[in-house]
C-alpha cells in the first residue's frame, strides 16, 4: 500500500500537479484521507524523502522538494526503467540488436512498417 502511495505521489510532481515547495497533506491527514495506517505513509514519505522527490521540516511538515528540474529528473528515470524493461523483454526474445532497432524505428514511425513484415501489427485484428 505504501508504494501505491509513493507511485501516486510522484506521479503527481511529474505530471506538475504539485510543484517544488508545494506542501503535502499531513501524514494523519494521508492516511485518514487513504484509509491506511500513519506508519504507512510515514513509510512513504520516508522513502519519498530518501529518493529527494520531497522535503520534510520539523513543525512545517513535508513539502515537494525545492528542485525546478523534478518533473524531468522523474519522467527521465521513469523511461530508463521502460527501457530496462524492453532490453529484458528483448533479450527474453532473443532478438538481435538490429531487429529491437528496427521495431523501435517503426514505433517511432509507424508508417515505415512493411506489410509483409510479420511482426508489422499494423492493422491485423485480434
Amino acid at each position: 500500500m505504501y508504494q501505491q502511495i509513493v507511485d501516486q505521489i510522484t506521479a503527481k510532481v511529474m505530471a506538475g500537479d504539485w510543484t517544488a515547495g508545494q506542501p503535502l497533506p499531513s501524514i494523519r491527514e494521508l492516511a485518514a484521507a487513504s484509509r491506511v495506517s500513519v506508519i504507512t505513509v510515514r513509510r512513504a514519505y520516508e522513502e519519498l524523502e530518501r529518493a529527494g522527490l520531497i522535503a520534510t521540516r520539523q513543525g512545517k511538515g513535508s513539502m515537494v522538494a525545492e528542485r525546478s528540474d523534478l518533473p524531468t529528473v522523474l519522467m527521465h528515470e521513469e523511461l530508463q526503467r521502460q527501457l530496462e524493461g524492453l532490453l529484458a523483454c528483448a533479450a527474453r526474445l532473443g532478438l538481435p540488436r538490429s531487429e529491437l532497432h528496427r521495431l523501435i524505428d517503426q514505433a517511432a514511425d509507424p508508417d515505415t512498417g512493411s506489410a509483409a513484415d510479420p511482426t508489422n501489427r499494423k492493422g491485423s485484428t485480434p
